[in-house]
């Protein structure tokens, strides 16, 4: 089986140590592509020299809710900038992580918003798909999402909304990534959810080195652990762990281009 990790951050320090064994590991388990996602500036560079330092890693750039703070105003303009230069590369592959975060209260809404709307719009100026972030948010990105109609739309990361969210996604146009968080045996609702998605509608993430799953409890979660994630959602699913692995890595590469 062959497997795609659609939203990692493998330039974290966490990785330091052993990376190079990491990435040869999750290879020997099936996992061919990896997308590394850039959160805010300071760390696009790395992001980009890791992805160059091996050619089935993918680079995604943007300018994550959770970090509001850290965010300067030319960011925006360095952003487009970043873009503009990798424009056509084989390896840059989206805008991400970009989104909305309502679980965390002191961000503030609107900043979010604006920076959110102005990263959808590069996402559609370069003609990208865009990777998204949403916590507690569904309701404020779907009208969003609605307003620009991005063409090659994009993955929601870590999807864990309901039916009807899941359906305006998917009208949409966008893939829902599933990954660690929906194999823990208290993630009922969410298990409901699964067993009624479109094959066509799902990609397979990490989230690396967060969201470990069930089996990893308390562990870096990492793309070596993505073999054992499919198989526990496709339990779930009710489907065979072949099939959905190669639904999920079909879906990633038709939304990539791969």
């Amino acid at each position: 089986m062959e497997f795609v990790d659609t939203h990692t951050h493998l330039d974290f320090p966490d990785f330091d140590e052993d990376r190079g064994a990491l990435l040869a590991l999750s290879r020997a388990h099936g996992v061919q592509r990896m997308v590394v996602l850039g959160v805010y500036q300071a760390n696009w560079q790395r992001v980009w020299d890791l992805v160059q330092s091996d050619p089935d890693l993918h680079a995604a750039f943007g300018l994550h809710p959770v970090y509001l703070d850290q965010h300067r105003a030319q960011d925006l303009s360095e952003l487009g900038d970043w873009l503009t230069r990798l424009a056509g590369h084989r390896q840059l592959c989206a805008v991400g992580e970009i989104g909305l975060d309502y679980f965390i209260e002191s961000l503030d809404r609107a900043r979010q918003q604006t920076l959110f709307e102005a990263q959808l719009q590069l996402a559609a100026d370069f003609n990208l798909p865009a990777l998204i972030h949403v916590r507690r948010s569904h309701a404020a990105v779907i009208a969003t999402l609605k307003r620009f109609g991005l063409k090659r739309a994009g993955i929601i990361h870590a999807f864990a909304g309901s039916r009807e969210e899941a359906r305006e996604y998917i009208k949409l146009g966008f893939k829902l990534g599933l990954g660690g968080a929906a194999t823990w045996p208290q993630a009922l609702r969410m298990h409901r959810v699964l067993a009624d998605l479109p094959l066509e509608a799902v990609v397979l993430e990490t989230d690396s080195p967060d969201m470990a799953p069930a089996m990893f409890a308390g562990q870096r979660n990492s793309p070596a652990h993505l073999p054992a994630i499919s198989a526990a959602l496709a339990e779930i699913m009710a489907i065979s762990p072949e099939q959905l692995a190669a639904v999920s890595t079909a879906n990633a590469c038709q939304l990539f281009n791969w």
